[in-house]
Parts: C-alpha cells; structure tokens; sequence
C-alpha cells in the first residue's frame, strides 16, 4: 500500500485524503480569516503576485486546484484583460471550501465560476481542457505530489501555464527560527481560538515543514514534463511562486 505524510504521521493515500477533507471541512467558515490572522495579511499580496504573474486574459480557460473559497478564483476574473469570455474552474477535493467559495460569490455577486468537487491525483477534466492551472497552498495537501502534477500536466493545453504558490523553506539569516517559533507554537493556539482547532493549525506547519525546498519541488515540476520551470521567492521564503510551461 503506497504511503505518504499527514504533517509528520506516515499514513496511507487514501487516509491523508479522509484527514485532509476532515481538517478543512473543519476550519472552512473561518479559513480566510485565519489566513489573514496568521499570514498579517500577506496572503493576500502573495496571491496577487500569482496571479499578476499568470497574467490571465479573457478567452482563455483557468483551472485553480483546491481553491475551494475563490480566492485565486475571483481575482482571475477581475484581472482579466480584453473580457469576461473564457471558463473559470474551481476543483477542490473539499465540499465544505467549495460551499464557503459559492456562498462567497452568492455574496458578492461575482462573475460565475464552476466548482467541481474533484481530487487532484485523479483530475475530472479531459486531456488538454485549460490554458493555465493554479494551485495556491494546496500542492502540499495531495496524498501523491508527483501524481498530482502529471494529472495538472495532462488537463493543460500545449503552450499551457502552471502556477503554484505554496510555503517553502526560509532563506533569511534569523528568520527560520523566529518563524518555527511561530509555526509551532503561537499558531495552533491561534487556530484553536479563532477556528476551534488546534489540530488542523499543527498539521499546517508540519506539513510546510515536511514539503520539498525550492529547488526539489523545482526539479519535481520538471520532471513532470514542464519546461521553463522559475521560482520566485516571497517573504524571504515563507512562500515561493513556481511557474511552468507545457510545451
């Protein structure tokens, strides 16, 4: 039975799919708060930078990965250049982030996107179905990173864009271990009080702890079948942005 990590359990893949819908089902009424309590609202220049980066343009068809509450979602759509032609597509593995996301364009009155409950390592898309794919903070959660990427590959159109923003390794001198002390201690406290779970905020910092450095993921993205694969480094670190092409 193939194995992976939940935070630093070893468990099988079919259990990290089971704890990981059972973590974010958990926190999802509350999870862009906590995102802006724990990150001082850096989260949100992080993502910006994603996605002026992928530059979207009207026509053109998007699908972000477990971005259940819409985040990366809703600013494609309000960056859109030239027009609101071209599909938006939600895939999350999670039921409860997709309700938060439809709830939130409900609220909004933001453009319609598509939400689809789906798992990364077993896309619902057709070969070569979208012209750019990001995944913001959800590449660490899949049960097979490896798996995950080919199937992003495969949903791709030739010429295709690949985006991750995920947490990665600090390179600042002193950082690192001001940020452990955070990670570890003041942040599942912080998720206890605001959430009503410590647990799911552990699990968040030993599962940044336990993904690849930069230039490992790098080298994953790669080995995928991406070409041009670029790091961008935000925060000192805490966060990096990848970018691929399919070629």
């Amino acid at each position: 039975m193939a194995t992976t990590s939940f935070g630093f359990r070893t468990v099988s893949a079919e259990e990290k799919d089971v704890l990981v819908r059972r973590v974010f089902s958990s926190v999802a009424r509350r999870y862009d708060l906590m995102n802006d309590l724990m990150s001082g609202g850096l989260h949100r220049l992080w993502k910006d930078a994603m996605v002026e980066w992928l530059n979207p343009v009207a026509g053109r068809d998007y699908l972000d990965l477990a971005g259940g509450t819409g985040d990366i979602a809703f600013r494609i759509a309000a960056n859109r250049k030239a027009g609101k032609s071209g599909r938006i597509v939600v895939c999350d593995i999670n039921v409860d982030m997709l309700r938060e996301g439809m709830r939130r364009q409900g609220q909004n009155g933001g453009e319609e996107c598509e939400w689809i409950c789906g798992n990364a390592c077993r896309l619902p898309f057709e070969n070569a179905a979208f012209d750019a794919c990001t995944i913001a903070f959800g590449i660490r959660n899949v049960s097979n990173i490896d798996l995950a990427l080919r199937e992003i590959f495969r949903v791709l159109k030739p010429g295709g864009r690949f985006i991750c923003l995920e947490f990665s390794r600090v390179d600042a001198p002193g950082l690192d271990a001001i940020y452990d002390a955070y990670s570890f201690s003041l942040l599942p406290r912080l998720g206890k009080h605001v959430t009503g779970d410590e647990a799911a905020y552990r699990y968040l910092a030993e599962s940044i702890r336990r993904f690849p450095a930069q230039s490992k993921f790098a080298k994953m993205v790669a080995q995928a079948g991406f070409a041009r694969v670029k790091v961008r480094n935000l925060s000192g670190g805490i966060a990096a942005l990848h970018a691929a092409w399919k070629l």
